[in-house]
């Protein structure tokens, strides 16, 4: 599996993924909003773009269909709940479809609700020993979460990252739809100052310029994402002066919560 990520260079801050078979060089393109760039580092590559990948409904994810479509002829995939809300789709999925790419990659549709009530991740294992991949649209941001204002629900988020992410390898790269990493980076150290790993990746990555952010993977996530880090003391004690109502301790559930609520304002 060849993965090649592509800077939209847009005020939303965009990350598009082409996904290569190395036999054929059949390329997935997932979530293409610049459908130009797209397609030119497609040709600079050498690989042809015969599948359109939406990870959700929102249009800085599927705004680029039309034109990627006029250009390949290529079909578009996507949660079935959100086929009809995104339109053009010619193959509806669901959670544990296959989709194949060329002779040799196959990605599994990974049903991750929360950012919006039909979103899917894609995960794929790589061959020989490289690591496994995740393409996780809105719902796993390197460091952060996607949030729920625009037609989600911050519980089936929980459930998604307590309930899918949590299962998945620790070697896992992680391919978010957008590039926030020094945000989230300073959420994490808001609500816990004492986290070295986000403090040594903030030091690592400030002087970066955002395309070149580092492919993060799942144990770097538990070590400074805070909303995989729901049992911390220190989390807890801060969010504590936050929501004098908690009258015992809190859940992990609850913390997460409480931690996507605040993260909304913040």
């Amino acid at each position: 599996m060849l993965i090649e990520r592509v800077w939209a260079a847009n005020r939303g801050r965009n990350f598009h993924y082409l996904v290569a078979c190395p036999e054929t060089r059949e390329a997935l393109a997932v979530d293409p909003l610049n459908a130009e760039a797209c397609l030119a580092r497609a040709r600079e590559l050498g690989w042809r773009i015969t599948q359109i990948f939406n990870t959700h409904e929102h249009q800085d994810h599927t705004g680029g269909n039309a034109a990627m479509v006029a250009a390949t002829g290529a079909p578009v995939l996507a949660h079935k709940a959100a086929a009809e809300r995104i339109g053009g789709v010619t193959q509806a999925l669901s959670d544990g479809d296959l989709v194949r790419v060329g002779r040799s990659v196959q990605l599994s549709c990974l049903d991750t609700p929360g950012h919006t009530r039909a979103h899917l991740c894609l995960y794929g294992e790589a061959a020989g020993d490289a690591p496994p991949a995740l393409f996780s649209g809105d719902t796993l941001f390197n460091a952060g979460a996607g949030n729920c204002l625009h037609g989600g629900d911050p519980l089936l988020l929980y459930e998604t990252f307590s309930g899918r992410l949590s299962q998945l390898p620790a070697t896992t790269r992680v391919f978010p739809g957008h590039e926030y990493l020094l945000r989230n980076l300073d959420f994490t150290l808001d609500r816990e100052p004492s986290n070295a790993a986000a403090r040594d990746m903030m030091r690592q990555c400030s002087e970066l310029a955002a395309q070149a952010m580092p492919v993060t993977t799942l144990a770097q996530e538990r070590q400074f994402n805070v909303f995989f880090r729901l049992d911390n003391p220190e989390v807890i004690a801060e969010l504590r002066q936050v929501r004098p109502d908690w009258q015992s301790d809190p859940g992990p559930r609850e913390v997460f919560l409480a931690l996507r609520e605040l993260r909304n304002r913040w």
